[in-house]
């Protein structure tokens, strides 16, 4: 994902200093809350559209991760691709491990979301039409390059970013919270 913003993960045991509303599903709604107009038009979509939107996303698979901002606090949303993990996945409602990378589209610093979850990996996604809490935890150097592997088969502009980064790019699980990873 080429995502500029940092995000912030909001649960509703985290408080926050923003008007943020806590949902049925105990988790706080902390509205668009990113900065980059890209990004803020992206997650009205996808909010208003049960996950789907169009333009440079469309078909692609896309979530949004909220992250607790390092320094502020607050939460951070912001669009990212995902890989379903395990393959099968794909089709599995549960959606219990996804795979994001934190390529910046290839720029030589990672994107503000990955610095906000190696602080605190408390993370909410949403999926569709789902939102939940979700675990971040980079993945163990057996898994990194088989799932960047998986991911530049799905998305080839993933290998031009991983190209043009002078960096390696972390690859982070959400696993789903109360889940194990697998």
């Amino acid at each position: 994902m080429t995502s500029t913003n940092s995000n912030s993960s909001a649960h509703s045991s985290i408080s926050t200093k923003t008007t943020a509303e806590t949902r049925d599903d105990g988790v706080n709604d902390d509205g668009v809350n990113n900065a980059n107009p890209f990004n803020r038009r992206v997650i009205e979509e996808f909010r208003a559209n049960e996950g789907r939107v169009g333009g440079p996303f469309e078909g692609a698979s896309l979530l949004l991760l909220t992250t607790r901002g390092a320094k502020s606090g607050l939460p951070r949303t912001t669009p990212a691709v995902y890989l379903p993990d395990p393959p099968a996945a794909a089709t599995d409602a549960a959606h219990d491990r996804l795979i994001v990378f934190a390529s910046n589209g290839g720029s030589e610093k990672a994107p503000g979301w990955y610095h906000n979850l190696v602080k605190d990996p408390s993370v909410v996604v949403e999926v569709g039409g789902e939102r939940y809490a979700a675990l971040a935890t980079p993945v163990d150097a057996r898994e990194h390059d088989e799932l960047w592997r998986r991911q530049i088969e799905r998305d080839p502009n993933f290998a031009e970013f991983r190209d043009r980064a002078p960096r390696t790019i972390p690859v982070i699980a959400l696993t789903r919270a109360g889940h194990t990873s697998g």
